[in-house]
């Protein structure tokens, strides 16, 4: 079975809201929201990414309603994914077929990267030419092999020792025949696994927009010199260092002074080694917030297990975020992350 609507995973109410609100384009209502960039914005009502509490926050409040009314229930017998998504398609018929062999394709080099503990990410992107984004977007059929470019296909042709599309197509459909795709099937062409993880999001955002609404600090306006300043703000450090580049979350028993901005769940984190460079050395602390969304240009921590990563963070031209590391060296799409497990960084303290 293919889903057709498996790049969906956060169907919303958002586009139905803010046409109802008087905005007819997106970009008019994105001016009304600065914290969120408008490639974001767009990725959340298009339901590409699950969007965070505060997010949802934001958007509710530029639309003068409650956050809950953002939300849709997937459950709910009106509610029809094929319907909702007309809006964004292009108006271009689905080619079964090649939705088919995307799938495939994606199974296929999972399965050939899973299968070879040494063909890493790394080692895709130095010896192929198959950068980390491009890598997650093709294992997730993101779309028709046909739209990626030539450099793509190149890659492609390489990791699986073909030398043309013909080759490629014949060979991963070999593989699909032999049975060895199917246990990564499953993860990209089952709508049933979309929907629970669908419904599992929204789940716990109703949870989350139910608890009492922390305070959007970064909208408040700075206190003009001379003004008081309100009393030292405290937060609890955590940091060990890891292999990998890793900061396992272990408290030191120390503590950092929190910016005015940083949310309720602030917290400092050890930086431990020099792995974004020599700007921010080992003896550094820095001030994340898991409820501020991280932006290009700035820094982020990246929950892996119950250990954190920290990483520069950019756009690439796509509009995608992406999150660098030097040592390790490593890129990491975090637009395919789960939003609970990012934090912005909000300030450094140099020791």
């Amino acid at each position: 079975m293919i889903d057709f609507y498996r790049a969906i995973v956060f169907p919303n109410r958002v586009r139905e809201q803010r046409q109802r609100r008087g905005f007819a384009k997106l970009l008019r209502l994105s001016t009304k929201i600065p914290e969120i960039p408008y490639i974001r914005l767009s990725k959340i009502e298009r339901g590409e990414v699950v969007a965070r509490p505060d997010e949802l926050r934001r958007i509710a409040a530029a639309l003068d309603l409650a956050p809950t009314e953002l939300l849709l229930d997937i459950d709910a017998s009106d509610f029809d994914i094929a319907v909702w998504a007309e809006p964004f398609s292009d108006g271009a018929v689905l080619d079964q077929d090649e939705e088919r062999f995307a799938v495939l394709l994606g199974a296929a080099l999972r399965a050939r990267r899973t299968l070879d503990p040494a063909l890493t990410i790394a080692v895709i992107e130095r010896d192929f030419g198959l950068p980390p984004v491009n890598l997650s977007r093709v294992e997730n059929a993101q779309k028709p092999f046909g739209r990626w470019n030539a450099a793509i296909h190149t890659a492609l042709f390489a990791l699986f020792d073909v030398a043309d599309e013909a080759e490629l197509r014949a060979e991963v459909e070999q593989r699909h025949q032999a049975g060895t795709l199917a246990p990564f099937l499953a993860t990209i062409a089952n709508p049933e696994t979309r929907i629970t993880r669908t419904r599992e999001r929204v789940a716990e955002l109703v949870t989350a927009l139910n608890e009492e609404a922390p305070p959007v600090l970064a909208s408040m306006p700075l206190p003009l010199p001379g003004t008081p300043v309100s009393a030292i703000r405290l937060v609890p450090i955590f940091g060990l260092a890891l292999p990998q580049g890793l900061i396992g979350h272990q408290p030191t028993g120390e503590t950092v002074e929190a910016p005015h901005i940083a949310g309720p769940r602030a917290f400092g984190l050890k930086v431990c080694r020099a792995t974004l460079g020599g700007g921010l050395p080992a003896q550094a602390t820095v001030v994340a917030d898991p409820d501020r969304l991280p932006l290009p240009g700035g820094l982020a921590a990246l929950r892996e297990g119950e250990s954190w990563r920290l990483l520069s963070v950019a756009s690439d031209r796509d509009g995608r975020m992406i999150g660098y590391s030097v040592n390790p060296d490593m890129e990491v799409p975090l637009d395919d992350c789960d939003p609970s497990s990012l934090a912005a960084i909000v300030s450094a303290v140099f020791l």
